[in-house]
């Protein structure tokens, strides 16, 4: 089976590695161009093209796939299927007819809950006691196309957005793998009709912290938020990044400071209170409440916002 690839994050190149691990044929990866990173902004190639490259696969990096020309490289390589992950490009309906045996998506949810552009942080944010991943046929839609595969996975009570997506990347390695496997025996399922909710992408806006909201609900965004784009609360002229808290005792202003110890600064919510074991200053690196403290004041009846 000839398999072309088409995905650009981390999440994506390791279900790269698990085809190449289970000897598939890859004629051809589908990435985004190189972007800007770091603080010279220097491009740098996406995970995916990286590991393509490792393994001396032809690499195709169009801006767009709207114009036919740019089909013409998938075309050429002739593939069976393509899987598709997290690739962050639309394939319009010529591409998708394009393998033989069609397109099948990773998906990191349990459809149809959470279709759209970030399920793992939105899973997280509203408390999901479980999620998954979902091998599925492509079609026009966002994610509506007929499932393949499922496989659920229990969220832990600390899980952060990288822990869990860690987690569902060599779950959906090993899933597309089995799928791919044996494709003409699975029995394609259609998507039911109740449960649809969406996984809108996230917007640095979202970051600030809403202090009237409940401890539960901070907490939860506080993880779905790590590593990106990291929740942040103003305090006097400085906007610190908050990365890690848990539930205390006490009452107060909403983002009232309610105390301060090196195990924590206690701050009020609308419901509860959070105790902030991992902050972040400007220009600082994340760093345990006790070595802020140690460089960043902080004193009790203060205010977040």
């Amino acid at each position: 089976m000839r398999v072309a690839f088409a995905g650009t994050p981390e999440f994506a190149a390791i279900a790269l590695r698990a085809l190449l691990a289970a000897g598939f044929d890859i004629p051809l990866v589908l990435t985004q161009p190189d972007r800007p990173a770091g603080r010279g902004q220097k491009l740098v190639a996406s995970p995916v093209k990286q590991v393509a490259l490792a393994n001396g696969i032809a690499v195709h990096q169009p801006e767009k796939l709207r114009d036919p020309a740019t089909h013409q490289p998938l075309i050429d390589a002739a593939p069976d299927v393509l899987v598709v992950a997290a690739y962050g490009l639309i394939l319009p309906q010529a591409v998708l007819d394009i393998p033989r045996q069609g397109c099948l998506n990773i998906h990191a949810s349990l459809l149809p809950r959470w279709r759209g552009a970030a399920p793992i942080q939105r899973c997280i944010e509203a408390g999901d006691a479980e999620t998954g991943v979902t091998i599925m046929q492509m079609e026009a839609g966002l994610d509506t196309g007929p499932m393949l595969l499922q496989e659920t996975l229990k969220v832990g009570a600390g899980e952060t957005a990288a822990s869990l997506h860690d987690r569902l990347a060599e779950q959906g390695g090993r899933l597309i793998v089995a799928a791919l496997q044996r494709l003409d025996a699975l029995d394609a399922v259609t998507q039911p009709a109740a449960g649809v909710t969406y996984a809108s992408k996230i917007d640095k806006a979202e970051a600030a912290i809403d202090w009237t909201q409940s401890a539960t609900a901070i907490e939860r965004r506080i993880r779905a938020f790590d590593p990106f784009p990291g929740c942040t609360a103003q305090l006097g002229d400085a906007t610190l990044k908050l990365w890690r808290a848990q539930f205390a005792e006490g009452n107060g202003q909403p983002g009232e400071i309610l105390s301060v110890a090196p195990a924590g600064i206690t701050v009020a919510c609308g419901e509860g209170a959070l105790r902030l074991t991992e902050l972040q200053k400007p220009g600082g690196r994340r760093l345990t409440s006790a070595d802020f403290l140690a460089g960043f004041s902080v004193t009790v009846g203060q205010r977040l916002r």
